[in-house]
């Protein structure tokens, strides 16, 4: 069955289902790898931040189904836990901002204020819900500039079926999971075995088949990249998997979570060259690999440089097409932004809300061979290679 056909089936039975907790794929994945185009590793990553959610709400089912149909290559997901030690996908400790908390009276004390990464912070925690309670809430739209459609409609999705989503689409997509707040939920979650919460995140990226260095056989069967913004997290499953690690850095104001370290150290030689022993890259703020003021691009640092000499990846994040985003050096248009990380700053993956948008210009500017030869293939291939050439005419001229 095509992607064309498969996807949108799987998104609009979801839809139509609605509140169900469980979702319509099955767990885990039955697609044959041998069935399933490859990923492509000929160009950068196009990585879907949260889903397409830009157009549909963060984290959700849907939101990673239509990044899978719109041709993400990686599909991102942060990594939290339920009180009950069950893995769910949600960027924020607190559910206030993306669900409908605040309308369930049934929860209404279990508002609490917890030390986070050094601020204390007060909401519904997702540490405080199990799962059962979780799955009752609906998930929304976090900016008001967005598409308000679909909220209310889809609810918080686990880890596992966060897994199955990639395992079933109907070519090979990776995963791309964070290890998210780890002090906190080691500190309000605990496990009957007195595992952390590492342990358990690699347990179920194991009991998937999740394995192996990258590019290796079994990396492209199942890719992944794990990724932390806590560097003693990344150095302790270093002893757990073997799976590629890529050490996320904040804006040039935070701290890390777990070490309480400036970006000036996490960022100089001496430490790139002790991480660079655990992970295959850095997933950093862009605005910390290119400086901004007054919304118009400063001069480059040398993060990537220093990055490229050391055989490290960079994946930055986060590239988002409205204008509230887009610095004015791109004119209010996202493929310039996406020509000038690309091809100008030189990354080798881009954290996307929007990953309809950045496959269709990559698919422009550097389309990859299908092999197809049917006639109606090659013709559409010889019209990209046009429109490219016509862009970098414009471009130059």
């Amino acid at each position: 069955m095509s992607l064309t056909c498969f996807v949108p089936f799987l998104f609009v039975s979801l839809i139509a289902a609605g509140c169900a907790a469980r979702p319509l794929y099955p767990l885990p994945g039955k697609i044959s790898d041998e069935n399933r185009p490859p990923i492509q590793t000929s160009r950068p990553y196009n990585i879907a931040h949260r889903g397409s959610n830009g157009e549909i709400p963060e984290e959700t089912a849907e939101a990673y189904m239509r990044a899978i149909e719109e041709g993400a290559d990686f599909i991102e997901a942060d990594i939290l836990s339920s009180k009950d030690g069950v893995l769910i996908c949600s960027h924020d400790v607190t559910l206030d901002e993306t669900t409908d908390v605040a309308e369930h009276k049934e929860f209404a004390n279990r508002k609490r204020t917890y030390d986070v990464q050094g601020n204390k912070t007060t909401g519904f925690f997702t540490v405080d819900f199990t799962l059962e309670e979780l799955k009752k809430l609906r998930v929304k739209q976090r900016y008001p500039f967005r598409d308000q459609q679909y909220n209310g409609k889809f609810s918080i999705i686990t880890f596992e079926e966060f897994i199955s989503i990639a395992l079933d689409a109907p070519r090979v997509v990776g995963i791309y999971p964070e290890i998210k707040n780890p002090v906190l939920i080691n500190q309000h979650v605990k496990w009957a075995d007195e595992k952390r919460f590492e342990d358990k995140f690699v347990e179920t990226l194991k009991k998937y088949g999740y394995k192996g260095s990258y590019m290796s056989k079994d990396w492209l069967k199942k890719p992944i990249f794990i990724q932390s913004f806590a560097p003693t997290s990344l150095v302790y499953i270093s002893n757990l998997t073997d799976s590629p690690k890529t050490f996320l850095i904040d804006d040039v104001t935070v701290l890390t979570e777990d070490t309480n370290q400036s970006y000036y150290e996490i960022t100089s030689d001496h430490y790139l060259d002790f991480i660079k022993e655990y992970v295959v890259g850095i997933g950093p703020w862009k605005d910390t690999v290119v400086p901004v003021k007054d919304n118009y691009l400063q001069t480059p640092t040398d993060l990537v440089a220093k990055a490229h000499a050391r055989n490290l990846q960079v994946h930055p994040y986060t590239y988002r097409g409205e204008n509230e985003f887009l610095h004015f050096d791109f004119y209010q248009d996202p493929y310039q932004e996406y020509d000038y990380w690309l091809n100008k700053i030189g990354v080798g993956g881009l954290f996307t809300d929007f990953p309809g948008s950045l496959h269709n210009f990559q698919e422009w500017t550097s389309p990859i061979s299908r092999n197809d030869s049917s006639d109606k293939s090659s013709s559409s291939s010889k019209v990209l290679e046009k429109i490219a050439l016509l862009i970098s005419s414009f471009k130059n001229g």
